[in-house]
């Protein structure tokens, strides 16, 4: 049996790390609901370094970390653990700036950290000044044929596929407050 104790002083300093980190602001953008027994947040966070800088931009050229959490709700289908991350969703941000009508589309990818373990995110430059007022398309899509291995008994009772096709709009979005933050 392994067993190891940690010390006071590293308890203390993981906690006081992990309160900075929960006090940091986000920016809810939204919510939804989709079948089969899953919800869905759309958030604005402030930008962050995330690894590999070879596949995300680096914290210094962002303006905003724009996020998705997809989690199973208490309506999804049997075995679904409530609060579990769905796994293999195609995610996408349409970011286009109301004023000059200059727009940028992001693949959202998944991530991890300590606040909301498991979502879809990525680091965003927006097109255009952190002043500006923006819309946000999301369109989250099934895994590709092949991507996930589909059981009968999930074919039989829920769906050929994890979700249909969406999209969310929201409008009018300002993300100064956001992008004008500092996590450290």
């Amino acid at each position: 049996m392994n067993t190891f104790l940690l010390s006071p002083l590293f308890l203390l300093i993981f906690s006081l790390n992990f309160l900075e980190a929960a006090e940091l602001p986000e920016m809810v953008i939204g919510t939804g609901k989709i079948s089969p027994g899953i919800d869905l947040i759309f958030e604005a966070a402030i930008k962050d370094d995330v690894a590999p800088l070879s596949n995300f931009l680096a914290e210094s050229e962002t303006d905003i970390h724009i996020e998705v959490l997809a989690n199973w709700n208490s309506d999804a289908p049997s075995g679904s653990p409530e609060g579990g991350f769905i796994a293999y969703l195609n995610v996408k941000a349409d970011i286009l700036n109301q004023s000059s009508q200059e727009r940028k589309t992001i693949d959202l990818l998944p991530h991890i950290n300590l606040i909301d373990n498991y979502h879809y995110a990525n680091n965003i430059k927006l097109p255009g000044s952190v002043e500006d007022i923006y819309t946000v398309t999301f369109f989250i899509s099934p895994p590709e044929t092949g991507e996930v291995g589909m059981h009968y008994d999930w074919r039989n009772k829920v769906n050929e596929n994890i979700i249909t096709r969406v999209e969310y709009i929201f409008e009018n979005l300002n993300f100064s407050k956001i992008a004008t933050a500092s996590r450290r």
